[in-house]
């Protein structure tokens, strides 16, 4: 007997308070890198009304002009507009840095993991690039809020905004969309109408026609309290770090215990679980399985990983302990391995901090590669 349940997931706008932190966050990140790519940063942002505050570890011998580059993301952002309460040329940037700790230092130096911890990885079916639909359908949709804003399209859009996909499964596969919701920040002047027709032929329609599920009678809400005039930082404090199921999976599979914004590669909270979306996406790509889930653990200091697990969900054409032994065989996970194979010691972190981490199959997203189908199909023929 098929059975059937709804999912949701939820993605936000590159405006979204705790994104634009984010993006604040890995830009300086991406700096160091560039100047220093040994450099190691631990960076936080916290942005309010006027103000963008930076703190953190940073050991680098790189200068970097972090409020001038601050207040060029906010502006690249879209937030140009004191009336906003929150812009790049008139909110205050302050920094409270400090030098990383010389015990963290100590395990990193030798090549082991900057910090314990626990870090996940999954891929499936459900998608052409192999992640679930309710969070790919949630990206594309605030992405394209962004391109119609900046285009011009809809003039009345400001920066903040989300989107959340409701869609019902049989079977654990996506049949038919349930609920499409938007929430935007906009113009004193627009009215709830414009604004629900203007997303609706601009944004939904365009993005849901693209994916071969039944979308023939799914609800549409727009703004459902009626007004989304007061956005942003000025309305809603920002912090790096605050939307990391946004950032992963959705709410499919699991999650670890750490954010990726703000942290150089030597942070296997990044590292690790780029690394392990790498493992998991070449499994499902290589046939091995219609899901699979994979789990990496650290001690600080350590060189190699504490454990590794892969969770095909009874999906695997082999068993899971095998794969198991496979993946630790051909996949380098200690994190001097995983930075070179994906070669992170560059400055590619911001394009990451909004719009999702996985799924993106752009030239940099180099945990997106099916490189490694051919060596997992052999080693496990054999």
């Amino acid at each position: 007997m098929s059975e059937k349940h709804l999912f949701t997931s939820e993605s936000v706008t590159e405006g979204h308070p705790d994104k634009v932190a984010d993006q604040i966050s890995d830009s300086i990140v991406d700096a160091i890198l560039e100047a220093d790519p040994r450099g190691r940063v631990a960076c936080e942002t916290l942005v309010t009304t006027g103000l963008a505050l930076i703190s953190g570890e940073i050991h680098t011998q790189a200068y970097v002009d972090i409020p001038s580059l601050t207040r060029q993301v906010i502006h690249e952002i879209g937030y140009d507009d004191p009336a906003l309460g929150f812009a790049s040329q008139t909110s205050a940037v302050l920094t409270s840095i400090d030098e990383q700790s010389g015990d963290i230092a100590m395990g990193v130096d030798t090549g082991g993991a900057g910090d314990q911890g626990m870090m996940f990885g999954y891929a499936c079916r459900q998608t052409d690039v192999l992640m679930p639909l309710t969070i790919h359908m949630a990206h594309l949709l605030v992405k394209k809020m962004a391109e119609v804003r900046k285009a011009g399209i809809l003039d009345f859009l400001k920066p903040d905004g989300k989107s959340q996909v409701t869609i019902e499964y049989q079977d654990d596969h996506p049949r038919r969309l349930d609920t499409v919701l938007l929430s935007t920040q906009h113009s004193e002047d627009a009215n709830l109408d414009e604004i629900r027709a203007g997303l609706t032929e601009q944004v939904i329609k365009p993005i849901v026609s693209r994916f071969d599920i039944d979308t023939s009678d799914y609800r549409i809400l727009v703004n459902p309290t009626g007004r989304f005039v007061k956005g942003g930082p000025m309305a809603d404090t920002g912090l790096t770090g605050r939307k990391i199921i946004v950032d992963t999976y959705g709410g499919f599979g699991s999650h670890g215990g750490g954010a990726f914004s703000g942290k150089d590669p030597t942070k296997v909270d990044r590292s690790a679980s780029y690394a392990a979306r790498h493992v998991a996406k070449n499994i499902v790509a290589a046939g091995l399985a219609e899901s699979c889930e994979v789990q990496v653990a650290y001690a600080i200091g350590v060189v190699e990983p504490v454990s590794v697990m892969i969770d095909t969900f009874g999906s695997g054409k082999i068993k899971d302990e095998k794969l198991t032994a496979v993946v630790r065989d051909i996949f380098d996970l200690t994190p001097t391995g995983i930075i070179e194979r994906l070669n992170l010691r560059r400055g590619i972190f911001r394009q990451t901090a909004a719009y999702g981490h996985f799924g993106r199959e752009e030239e940099n997203f180099t945990w997106e590669k099916l490189d490694y189908m051919d060596k997992l199909k052999s080693k496990c023929a054999g």
